[in-house]
């Protein structure tokens, strides 16, 4: 029995979350080896490698000058800034509270949308996105025990992610997508040689090392690729909120590979973000209008260097 177009375009999403969260989870287990810097250059050498060829493949490589473009410059800045901040925060965090702060992204993309661009938005939706944000507050928890700086840096990577999201959704439909994820994942590349010296220098690495970043590189391919089949085939606010499904995973992982087990404050604030999330979709689909909230680029929304 073949599924529907929004069976398949949800099973899609579920499958680019799956790619995602375990590039993440291969991260952070590299980050015990190296720093950050090095796991940006060497996961940015085979990610510009294989959207490349995909690249070349499709055509999109035609009019290089078009990286150009202002726009596809600014995406490129916030998704340097998001990586680097996301980087940092999960190798001292635990996966599932950086992925639980993400979860805000859509939120932060349908505020900025509205502030930027003037696209409205109801009183509804401005008070999931207060609520929202109340939910990463009780995760971060300024001023308590068990506060830490780095969750205000998954924070950050909030803000540089929705830079990065209103970027894109500006961007020329002429200039292909390979085109501009070469570009970034270019520019990855290049930021984290850059970085490799102040954040500690080079460690000697191993083959096994090497192919676990050889296949992050490979998982975020797959997720984008994932993303783009789900996007085309099924309705965007049907298919959305399955990638909120990625903090599972996060939390799945986490357990299984670190041993950490989520707290009460961040399970409370997650549940509210997700919460606000889910209602800011179902206030979208009422209204009859695709916002930004329902477009936001990934299922787990972290920056992947692409």
């Amino acid at each position: 029995m073949l599924l529907s177009p929004n069976l398949r375009g949800a099973l899609f999403m579920m499958v680019a979350i799956v790619g995602f969260t375990l590039n993440d989870a291969i991260t952070k287990v590299s980050s015990e080896t190296m720093n950050m810097a090095q796991v940006m250059l060497i996961r940015g050498v085979f990610a510009s490698l294989f959207v490349g060829l995909l690249a070349w493949h499709g055509g999109a490589l035609a009019r290089p000058s078009s990286m150009l473009q202002p726009l596809v410059a600014i995406r490129v800045i916030g998704e340097a800034g998001a990586t680097v901040a996301f980087l940092v925060a999960l190798a001292h965090l635990p996966i599932a509270n950086v992925s639980a702060v993400l979860q805000a992204l859509p939120l932060a993309v349908t505020m900025g949308a509205a502030l930027v661009f003037n696209e409205g938005v109801g009183w509804r939706r401005w008070l999931a996105i207060a609520i929202g944000f109340a939910g990463v507050l009780i995760i971060v928890r300024p001023g308590f025990e068990g506060f830490s700086v780095y969750s205000l840096l998954a924070l950050v990577c909030v803000a540089f992610c929705a830079v990065r999201d209103l970027a894109t959704k500006r961007i020329p439909k002429a200039i292909p997508s390979l085109l501009v994820s070469t570009a970034t994942a270019s520019a990855m590349t290049i930021l984290g040689a850059a970085l490799l010296s102040p954040m500690g220098g080079w460690t000697p690495m191993t083959a096994e090392s090497t192919a676990l970043l050889a296949l992050a590189a490979v998982l975020v391919v797959i997720g984008y690729q994932f993303i783009i089949m789900a996007m085309r085939v099924g309705d965007i606010s049907f298919i959305a909120p399955f990638r909120y499904t990625a903090l599972l995973w996060s939390i799945l992982l986490g357990l299984v590979i670190f041993g950490d087990v989520p707290d009460l404050p961040m399970t409370v604030g997650a549940t509210i973000i997700i919460g606000s999330g889910l209602y800011a979709l179902y206030r979208e689909r009422v209204v009859g209008r695709q916002k930004p909230a329902t477009e936001s680029a990934g299922p787990d929304m972290a920056p992947d260097g692409i």
